[in-house]
Parts: structure tokens; sequence; C-alpha cells
């Protein structure tokens, strides 16, 4: 069978689970919320252009239309126009009443179909399914003046928030984000393309360190040192971190090896690393039934630290331009090791998974506490288990050292991109949002 067919049935059955049997109370705006993010998931899963910079920047998007179709209803909550790079303020409420569930009906529908026109026919078709869905049971029993007045809201703002996004230099995206030619630079240290898929030859997207960011003033704001300097000296730091990869590799326990295809959230394959934190953070809403401004809040400052970890990520990771595990240790070490993951096409240092993680638990953290422990189900639907975990710096550390256990990081990688991480969701975190 055809592989696009394929992922398009797969799309519709992940998609059509998400609408029958699905109660919601009249006028309660919570399941809109956590629906529409179901859907995106699924969608980010199955376009081809939703590489993991590319869709932790739709979740930014989303999180900002989410939390301003909210505020927009609630006096108490400030608007994030102002505070976030470029955002001015958004439409507001005119006269007569409106209602919170229809806004952010309106505005999530029309923001997801912007953000994913791209996505095949079984997405658009799903997208069409989910709008008249969820359209009806905002609009059950609402009086018709209320409801046309709150679509026209959230489609406003959603107005508003797509324009901005379509000037911050990454709303286009071709040839899957792989340059159409590559000059490799003579260094023996500089990165070299570990596929031998022929669009891979160039590096992932190597200008997205300039897409502009949400909440850090550049993209450049938490920058990183160095990592250990280039050397094939047995005697050397750089040698030593190759080898910890290699040693530790040829002898995974079933545990590290577990770890490692957890984490792993290949394109294409999954939601990416970002769409791994909105569905634990989307779940938690669910099971702990945590309030419209907190949800809202939450998957804001969740989107936004995400979008710009990768935008402080891929700043750094063009300009080190490090070679990756695979590359060194076939060189070096052995040249018939391979490592358990398959090695993505851009450069090594720091590591993705890293920042964005060290990044999402910085403003779970901050939003909802300290030694908050839950139980991650992200991968359920393919037969994986539940993950406990003590907090959420327990899940982020383990996705960091994942990555070493698959055998595409050095361990300075992994400490370096912890730390930017923690340094880029700091800025998300001094965002005003709930009084």
């Amino acid at each position: 069978m055809d592989r696009r067919r394929v992922l398009g049935l797969g799309a519709a059955a992940g998609i059509a689970a998400l609408l029958p049997g699905r109660a919601m109370a009249a006028a309660d705006p919570v399941p809109v919320l956590t629906n529409w993010y179901k859907l995106t998931l699924q969608l980010v899963r199955h376009t081809a252009t939703y590489s993991p910079p590319v869709a932790a920047r739709a979740f930014g998007y989303l999180g900002v239309t989410a939390y301003e179709a909210v505020a927009a209803c609630d006096g108490a909550m400030t608007s994030l126009s102002g505070q976030v790079n470029g955002l001015t303020p958004l439409p507001t409420q005119g006269a007569g009443a409106h209602d919170a569930a229809a806004v952010l009906q309106a505005a999530l529908s029309g923001a997801v179909a912007h953000f994913f026109a791209n996505t095949g026919p079984s997405g658009q078709r799903a997208l069409a399914t989910m709008t008249r869905t969820l359209d009806a049971r905002v609009t059950e029993g609402l009086a018709p003046d209320v409801a046309a007045r709150s679509a026209v809201l959230g489609q406003a703002i959603a107005a508003h928030i797509c324009g901005w996004a379509d000037g911050d230099g990454g709303a286009v995206v071709e040839n899957m984000g792989f340059p159409q030619s590559y000059t490799a630079p003579g260094d023996p240290a500089a990165w070299v393309p570990t596929s031998l898929v022929r669009q891979q030859q160039a590096p992932l997207l190597p200008d997205w360190g300039n897409v502009r960011p949400f909440a850090m003033p550049v993209g450049n704001a938490c920058a990183l040192p160095p990592p250990p300097t280039y050397s094939e000296d047995p005697g050397s730091a750089f040698y030593a971190e190759a080898m910890e990869v290699y040693t530790v590799t040829r002898a995974l326990t079933p545990e590290q090896t577990l770890i490692a295809r957890f984490w792993s959230d290949d394109p294409m394959l999954s939601s990416t690393p970002p769409g791994h934190w909105i569905y634990v953070a989307n779940d938690l809403i669910t099971r702990r039934q945590l309030p419209l401004a907190v949800s809202v809040d939450v998957m804001a400052r969740l989107g936004v630290a995400m979008a710009d970890a990768f935008i402080g990520c891929w700043h750094e990771k063009t300009g080190y331009n490090l070679l990756r595990p695979v590359t060194y240790i076939n060189r070096v070490i052995d040249p018939a090791w391979k490592p358990l993951l398959i090695t993505p096409p851009f450069p090594e240092y720091p590591s993705g998974h890293s920042t964005v993680s060290a990044a999402a638990a910085t403003v779970l953290t901050a939003a909802l506490g300290d030694g908050y422990a839950y139980e991650d189900f992200t991968h359920e639907r393919e037969g994986m288990d539940g993950r406990p975990y003590a907090s959420f710096w327990d899940a982020a550390n383990e996705a960091g050292i994942s990555r070493l256990y698959g055998g595409i990081h050095f361990r300075a990688a992994i400490e370096q991109g912890l730390d930017q991480g923690r340094c880029i969701g700091a800025h998300t975190v001094a965002l005003r949002t709930l009084a």
C-alpha cells in the first residue's frame, strides 16, 4: 500500500477517535481547547513539513491564540501583546454579551486551519469535521446574537495572530526545510550528512536560529559556550565523550533502551519532541481538571518556551556545526558501530531534546509546582506503557540522557542543552498573564 495512503488512513483513524462520544457540557470551553490540541498532534504527525522546529512554532502561535481568546472574555487576564515580540494589541469585545467557549472555538478553528493549510486531504477533512462538530457544541442553547458576536471576535483574534506569525521568518518552509544546495566545510569537526537520503545531504533548517522568537529578546539570548575542542587524541576530552557514547550504547540495559525509544519522537512517526510535551500538558488538563484560565496559560507558556527553545538551539547548532557521534566513532573508534536511533539530519551541539525539555520543565514547574508527579501516556496508542515521573525535571533529565542512550548526542550537548533550556524557559516564566 502507498505510504501516503497509509499515513492518510492513520490520520483519519486517529482523528476520528477524537470526535464520537466526547460529551461536552454546554458552554464549557476546556474541551474545545483539549480537542483542538488532540487534533493538532495528529496533524503534526501526518504533515510532511512539520519537523520539530516547525511544530514548535505552530504550538507557540496556537497557545497564544487560545490564551488571547480567553483573555478577551476575562478581565483578570493580562494580554501578551507588548510582551512577546511584535504582538500588537488584539481585537477586544464590543458591546453585547460574548461566550468564552464560542470565542475560543472560532479562534482555534481559524488558527489551526492557517497553520496546517498544507496538510493533506485527510487532515483537511478532519479540520472541517472538528470545526463543524465543535461549532455545533458551543452554540447549542446559545442565543444567536451571542454566538455570532463571539464567532466574529474569535475570528478576528485568529486573523490578528496569523498575520503576526506570517512575518516571523519561519512561515514558509520549502523542500521540507532542506536547502537546495550545500557546501560542506573542510573542517574535520564539522557536521557531515549521516543519511543516504538525497534531500538530507544538507542540514535541516540552517536559518531557523534567525526566526523571530517569542519571549527571548533575540535568538542568541541564551548562547552557549563551545563544545569540547575536536580532537582524535585518545587522551582528549572529545575522544572521552565519544568513547562514553560508544561504551554505553554497546551495553544498553533494557531500561536504557526503553528510555531511548520512549523519547525518540521521530518526525512523521510521532508528534515530534515538542508534541510529546504538548500531549503531557493536554492530558494533565483533562485528568487534573485544571481551570480554563490556568489551562490556556499553561499551553501558551509551553508553546512559547518550546518555540523559543528551537530557535535558540538552532542558532547554536548552526554556529558550532559539530559532527555527530556516528561520524566520529566510525572515523576514529569503530567503523562498524551504529547508533540505536536514527541520527537526525542536522548538527549535534546542543541537543534539541535537552533544550526543549528543559524549557518545558521550567515553565510547567513554574505553572504547576515543583515535585508535580504525573504519568506520561504519550505513546500509549503505540503500545508503550505510561512512564511515571516525580516531577517535570525528572522527565526532562531523562529526555536529555535518552539521546546518549540512542547514540546520537555527546554528553556536553545534553548538559549544555539543559542549561540553555532553563535560560530560555526563564524568559517565558517572566511573562505576565494571570492576576
